[in-house]
């Protein structure tokens, strides 16, 4: 009974820490920072709001409609001397007028400016929707990288760990030796001091992992000490085709498609600016009603209603050059969004033909440090061996342990390499 009083003592207390200590993959934590993450949530707003712009009515292509109402009441004296010689005088004369109508304007030309403007802001809305996919890029790629981080210094702390466990067990070959007067105290506090630097190596690396988690949980815009745990290992079977990449890369990159639309937008901007140089005709239509009361004069009562319509026209004559200074500025900057597409283009060529580099340099390194990790540990059991037996020197175990440790550090950054080559390559073309 009380050993099952205490093994459900200790599963009450583990529960909840296993139970806190969530399980997180890389593709929730990709899903987790696209529904929560601010830079995301600040970008689908602007994108939101490029699209609300986007109407007909913004480009100046429907008519506006109103409806006026005014109620004038004045006090007058009023003294006329008329030309047939009479004169007319009132005092304290009273005099209301009501006026009320509803009013309608609408460009019916403007030499095509509406219509570029609503093209423009077909652009404008388009790009801001490759922006938001930028971003969601973007983020994927950080936080990936982020979770992957994590799981390179986990392994790290696996690998001091286990350097540790060799140091433990190096130290208590060593003390039965100087026990026994076999080794030399020297070798026994070497050991012992080469344990106690690996132990202060791990307790860094804990508090490394800690911040890593921060970061990650940063990026998902949750509390930084929300507790989670990520996988062992870093998977590498990524295995892309520098071909086919590189057809993928200006048809799918954000960036590119980015640069792409500016130069459409600054086309329908100059267009706008041509066509101030073309008449306008705007049509002006309404009811009307007008009622005017007087207290004393030939008209008591005067009451006015109907239709009206009418047209302006304008014809731009001078305009200070500002027409033709607008128009050329227009056109450097249709000029500057084409340089600009081509730097994009070279930028992104660049950094995607640099990642494939990097991933198939990291892919050879990888492979040769896993054999040479396999023969490492090999070498450390080896001495190891020949050190319980006293057939070898404490200083060739412990090159042969430090040649463990670093085989293991090499190892762990060739797979963290790699991965982040391969997320860079899928962040360029949109595949994330």
């Amino acid at each position: 009974m009380k050993k099952i009083l205490v093994l459900f003592i200790l599963l009450s207390v583990i529960h909840p820490l296993l139970r806190g200590q969530a399980m997180l993959t890389p593709e929730e934590a990709v899903s987790i920072a696209l529904k929560n993450n601010y830079d995301i949530l600040v970008s689908r707003t602007s994108a939101d709001i490029d699209k609300l712009n986007n109407t007909a009515g913004n480009a100046g292509m429907l008519p506006g409609i109103g409806i006026n109402g005014s109620d004038n009441y004045s006090l007058n004296n009023v003294s006329q001397d008329l030309s047939d010689g009479s004169s007319v005088k009132y005092s304290n004369t009273a005099s209301n007028t009501f006026n009320a109508g509803i009013d309608l304007g609408w460009t019916l030309f403007d030499g095509g400016r509406m219509f570029a403007t609503k093209k423009k802001l077909n652009e404008i809305e388009a790009r801001g929707e490759i922006l938001y996919k930028d971003k969601v890029m973007q983020t994927a790629y950080d936080v990936t990288l982020s979770y992957f981080n994590v799981v390179k210094q986990k392994q790290q702390l696996a690998s001091d760990n286990e350097v540790i466990n060799y140091g433990k067990e190096r130290v208590k070959i060593l003390q039965a030796s100087f026990n026994a007067g076999l080794a030399p105290k020297t070798d026994l506090l070497q050991a012992q001091i080469d344990l106690n630097v690996n132990l202060e190596n791990a307790v860094i690396q804990e508090a490394l992992i800690i911040g890593v988690k921060r970061v990650l949980n940063q990026l998902l815009s949750r509390d930084p000490e929300t507790p989670f745990e990520v996988s062992d290992s870093i998977i590498n079977n990524y295995s892309p085709d520098r071909d086919d990449l590189l057809k993928k890369l200006f048809p799918n990159n954000t960036s590119v498609l980015a640069a792409e639309k500016d130069i459409v937008i600054s086309q329908n901007s100059l267009r706008e600016f041509q066509s101030l140089r073309y008449p306008v005709l705007n049509l002006n239509a309404g009811y009307n009603y007008l009622l005017n009361n007087n207290t004393k004069g030939t008209t008591r009562e005067n009451q006015a209603y109907g239709p009206q319509i009418g047209g302006t026209l304008t014809i731009p004559i001078y305009e200070g050059g500002n027409i033709n200074r607008q128009v050329n500025t227009a056109k450097l900057q249709l000029e500057t969004s084409r340089y600009n597409l081509e730097s994009v283009k070279l930028d992104v060529n660049t950094q995607l033909q640099n990642a494939f580099t990097a991933f198939e340099y990291q892919k050879q390194l990888l492979k040769i440090e896993k054999e040479n990790t396999a023969l490492v540990k090999e070498n450390l059991e080896i001495s190891m061996h020949r050190l319980r037996l006293g057939q070898t020197t404490a200083l060739e175990v412990r090159q042969a342990q430090e040649s463990f440790e670093e085989s293991h550090t090499r190892l762990i950054n060739f797979q963290y390499n790699l991965k982040a080559a391969e997320t860079k390559l899928k962040q360029l073309i949109a595949a994330l």
